[in-house]
């Protein structure tokens, strides 16, 4: 850059911390990157620690001279597990008076060599950030790791609530919702996220998400992690709230796309995991002696966690099916630390006949290998689309949040697999295994193969999600090039 030229965009982006968010905004920062923004990333310390033990970001920004890591401490303490089951406690936590203070500190400091911040980019939940940005005057774009479908339903929880959709009485959850714009015809009880079950108004949880309507509006847009061809019907219900919509997925592989392109002067090879596991790669080699479409992946993600019972119903579902199966199993993810000496021996037997088990997966990698034709999953959004972008039939048993909602959409609009939630039992297991894997297993894949080619066509030039991003980044060069304050 010749002395003189005005300095880049320079733009902080603020995830929720937890493992999904994380991930998926480290994505769109790289995207940034290699569209000449300057990114200052920020985090917990607790996030930070994970990443640096894992993941090596600090290497593999290396080639972006204007990214850089900022920390924030989380007010929790050192023992605190700071998993799924925790988050309100987390989010609570988060938006303390200290934590308000960095954070202004860090939006008025002189950037360095990166300039002034001149936007923000922060989840959609975290309404502090908002709050602060827009106290000095600096422009803030929302952006929602979860899917658009479960956006919506947050979005649609004041008029639920009024119209005394939830709390519903009675136990049947099959009865249909009619409060939510758009999915009158196939959205149940079962379907809206897990802590609309809880009866009680007061629930911590309804109480954060109600307000996500309007917390939302009142950025300058919102980007979400989907594509047009996807998810149009849910989109343009959210336009009607929030009409500056920049749908920009699938993010990891409109990021890849763009690496390997050479679209920069950066050495173009595929971005590296931001996992906040150790990922075993031996599994990859164990599927390149697997058959074609044979092996079913199974894993619940990064927060779910299930008890010896559902383990056990799980492993027994697996091996009854006759499945060929790679099935992730976090060291954390079960309660008891004794479920492999315990395990019967026709389990162990069919785990070593037809059975591959690791700690954590490089998930993307997985999904793309040619042997994989079915997916297990909890139906994290990050999850989903990877699948959806492979052309990778699922299954879904989702744990909590967002993940109850997908997977109605995934078997009912989608109509990219089956939905399994709300039961754990092995006879239904291998019934539904047998039936994604052999006896619907050419209709799935047809019907997958031919959305992942809809996702392939939207990040390429001229698709839906690379002129949506095209559109982010020309929308934040304008309002960097305006005059902002930071009053003290």
């Amino acid at each position: 850059m010749a002395h003189g030229d005005p300095l880049p965009p320079h733009v902080l982006i603020f995830p929720l911390p937890l493992q999904g968010p994380v991930n998926n905004m480290f994505k769109l920062a790289e995207l940034l990157c290699l569209a000449g923004v300057n990114i200052t990333f920020l985090v917990t310390d607790h996030i930070h620690r994970r990443l640096s033990r894992y993941a090596n970001i600090h290497s593999r920004f290396r080639r972006y001279p204007g990214f850089k890591i900022a920390t924030i401490a989380d007010g929790l303490p050192a023992d605190h597990p700071r998993d799924g089951n925790q988050f309100i406690e987390i989010f609570d936590s988060l938006k303390s008076p200290e934590t308000k203070a960095v954070l202004r500190d860090v939006l008025c400091g002189d950037g360095g060599k990166q300039g002034p911040l001149t936007c923000v980019i922060a989840d959609g939940i975290l309404g502090f950030a908002f709050d602060v940005a827009n106290d000095v005057g600096i422009p803030v774009i929302s952006t929602r790791t979860v899917s658009p479908a479960c956006l919506w339903i947050f979005f649609c929880l004041p008029k639920l609530i009024q119209s005394q959709e939830i709390p519903f009485p009675g136990n049947d959850l099959d009865e249909l919702i009619k409060n939510v714009p758009g999915t009158e015809t196939f959205l149940r009880r079962r379907d809206l996220p897990g802590f609309c079950r809880s009866g009680d108004i007061s629930d911590p949880n309804v109480k954060l998400y109600e307000t996500e309507g309007q917390i939302n509006s009142r950025a300058r847009g919102l980007i979400l992690n989907t594509f047009e061809e996807l998810d149009g019907s849910i989109l343009s219900q959210i336009r009607t709230l929030c009409p500056n919509l920049y749908p920009i997925g699938p993010l990891h592989a409109h990021l890849k796309t763009k690496l390997l392109a050479g679209e920069t002067a950066a050495t173009a090879s595929p971005p590296a995991s931001s996992s906040l596991w150790q990922e075993d790669r031996s599994c990859i080699g164990w599927l390149d002696n697997q058959p074609l479409r044979s092996v079913i992946y199974v894993s619940f993600g990064s927060i779910a966690t299930l008890t010896k019972e559902q383990l056990m119903e799980f492993w027994y579902g697996l091996v009854n099916s006759g499945q060929k199966f790679l099935w992730v199993i976090r060291r954390d993810s079960v309660a008891g630390k004794d479920w492999k000496s315990q395990a019967p021996t026709e389990l162990t037997q069919g785990t070593q006949e037809r059975g591959y088990i690791v700690g954590w997966a490089p998930q993307e990698e997985v999904l793309a290998h040619l042997a994989v034709g079915g997916f297990l999953t909890h139906n994290g959004w990050n999850s989903t689309l990877e699948s959806v972008y492979e052309g990778v039939p699922m299954i879904c048993w989702p744990y909590f949040l967002d993940q109850q909602v997908n997977s109605r959409f995934v078997e009912a609009v989608y109509r990219l697999g089956l939905d399994m939630k709300d039961t754990c039992d092995r006879v239904t297991i291998e019934r539904i295994v047998r039936e994604l894997m052999e006896m619907r297993k050419d209709e799935f894949l047809q019907e997958a193969k031919k959305m992942g080619e809809l996702a392939k066509r939207s990040i390429l030039e001229g698709g839906s999600s690379y002129t949506s991003f095209e559109r982010l980044v020309s929308d934040i060069k304008t309002w960097s090039s305006r005059s902002l304050r930071c009053d003290n």
